[in-house]
């Protein structure tokens, strides 16, 4: 018979790969990284302890609360955005068509492209001579133009950003655009989302339907009052998820401002300035501290969500 300290030994044994690589690779540096952040620590030389002096430093950093604002900005229009185009693409996929897992596939396929590579092609896409989006633009010209002079006319506005938007906008160099086009390109990221909701739909009960249909309920109430309350578990999962992301966003607009901040600071975020103050300033105690506040700043608004959403969300273990 195996003693209990033989049992508890050979189990740390057979578990010894997770919890070294989490001891190694997560605790250590998460350890590590929260001392650093009390630290003046130029990365070539050893970390000097200073208390909290580099969170009073970043009370006072308008730049740091610049990328917190670009940041919530972004994550308020790129969210709600992509959970609608997101859910609607579900939708349309999960119609019964001829070619289903074709569409399925040039949906998802963007997702598993590089973000260095998409963010390239996006740049060339938004070029304002070259790019097919502008050329596309000024081929509709006249129709933008008449439609402005018709608002104009019945309303007595004048919308500049139409007339902007006809001559083809200096996307990636205007600080009116330049965030609108960050968020189109992150559009470019939905099939990852779309598959879930892909899944969730699946995983409604037909006989609610049925039963929706016998009771005379028409398209949009059965969407409402059976698919969003059977989809709000997997809605919820995403919008965290979407939310992280993009509190985290980085790839893309590095590679598209060429490192550079953008017009008027609007497209500098949190992590690449976190990045900056790392890797071009050397101030790793000063990016640590900014690390730790991007934590408690996710954990907060992941809270913040689970919080609002805890009347809305049915889970169907619930009845």
């Amino acid at each position: 018979m195996v003693s209990r300290a033989g049992a508890l030994t050979s189990g740390l044994l057979w578990t010894a790969p997770w919890w070294l690589g989490f001891l190694l690779l997560l605790a250590g540096p998460l350890g590590y990284s929260l001392y650093v952040s009390f630290c003046d620590y130029p990365l070539l030389q050893p970390p000097v302890f200073t208390g909290t002096a580099n969170y009073a430093v970043l009370a006072g950093d308008r730049v740091f609360f610049r990328t917190v604002w670009n940041t919530l900005v972004y994550a308020a229009i790129s969210i709600p955005l992509g959970t609608v185009v997101a859910l609607l693409l579900a939708l349309l996929l999960n119609q019964r068509v001829r070619g289903q897992a074709f569409f399925r596939a040039c949906v998802f396929v963007p997702t598993i492209v590089p973000l260095v590579a998409a963010g390239v092609v996006w740049m060339w896409m938004l070029n304002p001579e070259l790019g097919l989006i502008n050329q596309a633009l000024r081929a509709i010209g006249p129709l933008l133009g008449g439609l402005h002079d018709t608002l104009h006319s019945a309303t007595g506005l004048r919308l500049g950003w139409l007339d902007e938007l006809a001559g083809g906008p200096l996307w990636l160099d205007s600080p009116r655009w330049a965030m609108l086009s960050l968020v189109i390109v992150s559009l470019w990221l939905v099939g990852a989302p779309m598959v879930i909701y892909l899944a969730g739909l699946q995983e409604i009960p037909v006989e609610l339907y049925e039963a929706a249909r016998i009771d005379g309920a028409t398209a949009p109430r059965r969407f409402w009052h059976v698919t969003l309350p059977g989809l709000s578990p997997v809605i919820l999962f995403n919008v965290i998820v979407a939310g992280i992301n993009a509190w985290q966003v980085f790839a893309l607009p590095f590679v598209m401002w060429r490192t550079r901040p953008g017009p008027d600071q609007t497209t500098y975020f949190y992590t690449m300035y976190l990045y900056d103050n790392a890797f071009r300033y050397l101030k790793m105690g000063y990016a640590s501290a900014m690390a730790w506040i991007q934590l408690l700043i996710i954990l907060a608004l992941t809270g913040l969500v689970f919080w609002a959403s805890r009347q809305r969300v049915y889970y169907r273990a619930q009845g």
